[in-house]
């Protein structure tokens, strides 16, 4: 079965045919790193972790070349960066700048691989491509595409005939129905800024129109062309960056002659409890404070995998709890099995290859589960582990879950208290003290397993350790 993906620029489901099989390449819009990433900035990474993962298995892991920038020029860093000089921290700007990207990066970096995200390939910062950016805003001038003004660099939008067909709207509809930022130093209102003047005060670096930086849109451009050539395969991202970001992206790579992406991905946007997440209506969280909670990363890459990449992703209370529960149920299944590179479930890679249906590989994976008496039977446990390796799950041991869930609490001692008191009360038909133990370790939101073999403690998603001091 091929792989078929969505091409938003063609509004269509198509079979994907790389340029070069031995190099297949996709760029994917990363962070602005002045902030923690919030869970809305990890859907993308996630589906594209899992195309990427898909890319890997098909072609091979050292065919594929995944890039993913950071941005770490932005108007909102500066800011960042001038309240902690101002709150007396020693530094220049630019130092304080450059110590508030790493300091991001570095908080990324632990979040993402806290959702068993792969690093890509290449992770360029703008900042190393300052040269290359300059080099491509000169071309577009030279070309008659951007014109200097004031300090500024201007792309003249309506001298691109294709502007607009990404998100599929005409320059003057934008116009219309867009709020678009009027400047005396435009020539019309749509066109976009490719390099903006810098004081004393910000980052700024020597360019033809005067001490400057660079405007986000051109950031992306010059980066993929330099890592990934004239013409690449996939582009990938959010689909609030549709407009103005990826239109303006092909806009200048185009008229710069670049062929650019042949394909272009688009997820959907995240709710929470059916609500767009917002500060104004509290339910506003980061990665972080999900860890922080306590809700094991895995966890948050199962609930969003469960629904299709195109589609909404609600995340609920309900859904973190029964995926909590589902992954205890699979690594019951697996046991202390470790990854050996067997093949994946062929049903659930099918349904990967089908434009990412990963709610659907989620089920055949629970199915092939589900298949034999695991953990005895070896070689369905070894599918089960290679299908999860492949979604980016199951990427630990049964006993290490359990650490995981238990957040590091040992439960061994309270399942060998209780097995001692199963065994008395088997003598004494006395099952009180059982009832009562049991009663205390589900209120603290452990899952009780008994059968003739022994006891099992399995901490579910709400468990509080601290419930359990009435045992101690």
């Amino acid at each position: 079965m091929s792989i078929t993906l969505y091409n938003t620029a063609t509004r269509s489901k198509e079979t994907f045919a790389p340029i070069d099989p031995e190099n297949v390449r996709m760029y994917v819009c990363g962070p602005t790193v002045y902030d923690r990433a919030h869970l809305g900035n990890a859907r993308p990474v996630l589906v594209f972790d899992v195309l990427n993962r898909l890319l890997r298995h098909v072609y091979g892991a050292d065919n594929v070349t995944y890039v993913r920038n950071f941005t770490d020029v932005d108007d909102k860093i500066n800011a960042t960066a001038l309240a902690r000089k101002e709150a007396g921290a020693p530094g220049t700007l630019e130092e304080l700048v450059a110590e508030r990207s790493d300091e991001t990066i570095g908080w990324y970096h632990a979040d993402m691989d806290a959702l068993g995200t792969l690093r890509p390939t290449h992770e360029p910062r703008a900042t190393q491509f300052i040269g290359q950016m300059i080099a491509m805003i000169e071309d577009l001038m030279a070309k008659g595409f951007a014109y200097a003004k004031d300090g500024h660099v201007l792309f003249r939008v309506r001298e691109y005939a294709d502007y607009g067909k990404l998100s599929g709207r005409s320059v003057d509809d934008m116009i219309a129905g867009a709020r678009v930022e009027v400047a005396p130093y435009k020539e019309d209102p749509m066109d976009f800024v490719l390099w903006k003047p810098s004081d004393e005060a910000l980052p700024g670096w020597d360019s033809p129109w005067g001490r400057g930086r660079p405007g986000w849109h051109i950031e992306c451009s010059a980066m993929a062309y330099e890592l990934l050539g004239d013409r690449f395969d996939i582009h990938g991202g959010g689909n609030d960056l549709q407009f103005p970001h990826h239109e303006n992206e092909i806009a200048q790579s185009r008229c710069a002659g670049h062929g650019f992406a042949n394909v272009w991905l688009h997820n959907e946007m995240l709710q929470v409890e059916g609500k767009k997440m917002s500060k104004s209506l509290g339910n506003f969280f980061t990665v972080r404070d999900l860890l922080d909670q306590g809700v094991p990363g895995e966890v948050i890459r199962f609930v969003m995998l469960s629904t299709h990449y195109r589609k909404p992703m609600d995340w609920t209370e309900k859904k973190r709890a029964e995926a909590e529960k589902t992954l205890n149920y699979l690594y019951d299944r697996v046991g202390d099995i470790e990854f050996s590179g067997s093949l994946p479930e062929d049903r659930a890679v099918d349904a990967l290859k089908n434009d990412l249906n990963t709610s659907e590989a989620l089920k055949w994976l629970i199915n092939e589960a589900g298949y034999s008496d695991l953990p005895g039977d070896t070689t369905v446990a070894e599918t089960v582990k290679a299908t999860g390796n492949l979604l980016g799950l199951l990427r630990h041991t049964k006993s290490e879950w359990l650490n995981i869930t238990s957040r590091g609490f040992d439960l061994s001692v309270y399942a060998k208290n209780l097995e001692r008191l199963r065994e008395e009360a088997i003598k004494t038909k006395d099952f009180s003290a059982v009832d009562t133990m049991k009663k205390a370790l589900t209120t603290a939101g452990v899952e009780v397993r008994m059968s003739k073999t022994g006891v099992d403690l399995v901490p579910g998603p709400g468990f509080d350790p601290a419930k359990l001091e009435t045992l101690a």
